[in-house]
């Protein structure tokens, strides 16, 4: 399959399409719109529809056989945080509230970027490892744990400089630094819906084994792909809707936005092709590396970092990287993947 046959075979994807519909009708500032009940029952389908597909996918499967892509999906979760935030603390500016909201984003990953990349491999008959979705589940959480430790070191290092700036600091003005998230944030993030529906899922899956998750497989399996249609439209609607902010994030971070997620790519795809995954899990695993999140991601942010501008982080991740990998990532992520895998 050539460029231009690959890049056609993505963007002409259902799928896409609808993508595309939903942002070509809020651009005509069209009344088209799914209820929120009707969204929110689709974004709980497909995080559970896809964890049960990767727990049926490890039972029975050695722990040997998934220890390695697990342990660096692991390792690039705990990393893309780290220089992300000193990116944008160094070259963009941000104050350290900013920065971290914005590691946390780029660091974790899109559940809904993960269902499109299994939708392109289905619709192309590739082969991938089953188990990828419990990749996806290690990936979310670390990232937005770690960014959030850095605003704890940098806050609390600032406390230091401002005691030791200004002599004995008064009694009772200093609390000693807390360099990891609270309790609150720990339960906000782990009880958030998308972690909640993923390692659920999963479990069910695992539990269940191919036999018993039969009589669902019409609903959760064969049905997928058509609401994953129905779930797009409405986020390309919303996707458009939030166009009209991108001036305002600014050229540094509208070009973090389209960069890193390529950079992003080319690192997971390179991991995956060290820890031996198919050609299939390399496209997944690059495309995860490749996503932001703006479900799990923005919950704890707004409860640990309010100070933080939504204006940065849910229009870089929603409205740049998202539609970016959703349209031109996909078909680049899938060259480069073919490219390392001759």
């Amino acid at each position: 399959m050539n460029v231009s046959e690959l890049v056609s075979d993505n963007l002409l994807s259902p799928a896409i399409l609808c993508f595309a519909l939903g942002a070509f009708a809020a651009w005509l500032r069209s009344d088209l719109k799914l209820p929120e009940q009707v969204f929110s029952a689709l974004s709980i389908y497909l995080m559970l529809a896809i964890g049960i597909k990767g727990g049926v996918e490890l039972a029975g499967r050695p722990l040997t056989e998934v220890a390695a892509p697990l342990a660096g999906a692991l390792a690039l979760g705990c990393a893309i945080p780290v220089w992300c935030y000193a990116l944008l603390r160094r070259f963009a500016n941000l104050s350290v509230s900013d920065a971290a909201a914005m590691a946390a984003h780029y660091g974790s990953v899109s559940a809904v970027t993960f269902a499109a990349v299994i939708a392109l491999l289905d619709r192309q008959g590739a082969v991938y490892e089953g188990y990828m979705p419990a990749v996806l589940a290690v990936m979310e959480v670390p990232a937005i744990m770690i960014a959030i430790g850095l605003a704890r070191v940098a806050a609390s290092a600032n406390q230091i400089q401002v005691v030791h700036s200004s002599g004995v600091a008064a009694a009772g003005s200093f609390t000693p630094p807390m360099l990891a998230p609270s309790a609150g944030v720990w339960s906000e993030v782990l009880s958030s819906k998308s972690i909640v529906l993923l390692v659920g899922g999963l479990l069910i899956g695992l539990l269940a084994g191919p036999t018993g998750i039969t009589k669902v497989k019409p609903l959760f399996v064969d049905l997928f792909q058509g609401f994953l249609c129905l779930f797009l439209l409405d986020l390309g609607r919303v996707a458009a809707s939030r166009a009209s902010e991108f001036r305002h994030v600014g050229l540094r971070l509208a070009a973090f936005a389209l960069l890193m997620p390529v950079i992003h790519a080319i690192l997971g795809i390179s991991v995956a092709y060290a820890t031996g995954l198919s050609q299939g899990g390399a496209l997944i695993l690059g495309t995860l590396a490749a996503s932001a999140s703006y479900i799990a991601a923005p919950a704890a942010v707004r409860l640990t970092l309010s100070e933080a501008n939504p204006g940065y982080y849910l229009t870089c991740s929603l409205a740049i990287t998202f539609p970016f990998n959703i349209v031109l990532g996909l078909p680049l992520y899938d060259f480069m993947t073919r490219w390392l895998y001759g």
